[in-house]
């Protein structure tokens, strides 16, 4: 076999060794939780670059999407329909606030922090947020920071 057949081999190898690794997560948008009125369950995820997170409306009226100013700088931001499933595949670092528009005053929203160390952590804490949003997500970011 030539060398250059085995270079071809071996990217291979990596490139499905990197499809292996990579996972699905699910979060459901609730009406009723475990934390309340108005939740994504689970509401914070730490998962790895190149993990996909499939957002299901398991009750009607909500969506998902990425809260201003609480993305990693070079990441695209993410807007779901109304009561439609999105999937999302996360490849840049950090951490990503994410709401249901219409419950976003009532506090439905979530933490996903992707990678070891999540640089924007200080920066998606400070965004503005309403009160009871602000409830849920200090105790995301308090587990970020464990």
């Amino acid at each position: 076999m030539g060398t250059t057949a085995i270079a071809g081999l071996a990217a291979m190898a990596l490139i499905g060794a990197t499809a292996v690794r990579a996972s699905e997560h699910e979060v459901q948008m609730l009406n009723r939780g475990e934390e309340g009125m108005m939740v994504f369950e689970p509401a914070y995820l730490q998962i790895a670059p190149g993990d996909t997170v499939r957002f299901v409306p398991t009750d009607p009226g909500h969506n998902a999407e990425t809260v201003r100013g609480m993305i990693p700088d070079g990441a695209e931001p993410f807007k779901g329909r109304i009561g439609q499933e999105v999937t999302v595949t996360f490849d840049v670092e950090g951490a990503y606030g994410y709401m249901c528009l219409p419950h976003f005053a009532m506090g439905m929203v979530g933490l996903i922090v992707v990678g070891e160390d999540p640089g924007n952590l200080d920066a998606a804490e400070g965004a503005r947020v309403p009160p009871k949003a602000r409830e849920r997500y200090d105790g995301y970011f308090a587990q970020a920071r464990q």
